[in-house]
């Protein structure tokens, strides 16, 4: 059961940490939603997030499983093409500016990790 609240990626993991602790740490959080039935209505990624959502990211699968139970993914087609990596987008949609807002315009909640 998904709810009105929107997660939001704008790092390539969880907080500001090395990139094997924030990768940690992401897939820990997604992995908690999934087995608690915490579902949000979306997960939004842009900036260095939408390194999550892309070939090679160590949370593929968590990402894919919050997927097949009816959430949202949305990554910034901007911030891909910026990096070279729409064409690596695995799980999930690319998105405009305007999805995004809408998205968080629309929650109850917004958190932004």
């Amino acid at each position: 059961m998904t709810d009105d609240t929107v997660i939001v990626f704008s790092h390539d993991g969880m907080g500001k940490a090395e990139p094997e602790l924030a990768h940690k740490l992401a897939g820990a959080f997604l992995n908690v939603l999934d087995l608690d039935d915490r579902l949000p209505g979306a997960i939004c990624f842009y900036t260095e997030g939408v390194r999550l959502a892309v070939k090679g990211s160590p949370v593929l699968e968590e990402l894919g499983s919050l997927a097949a139970k009816g959430v949202r993914l949305v990554s910034c087609t901007t911030c891909l093409n910026h990096y070279g990596l729409l064409d690596e987008l695995a799980v999930g949609e690319a998105g405009s500016m305007k999805d995004i807002v809408a998205l968080q315009a629309d929650a109850a909640k917004v958190i932004t990790l």
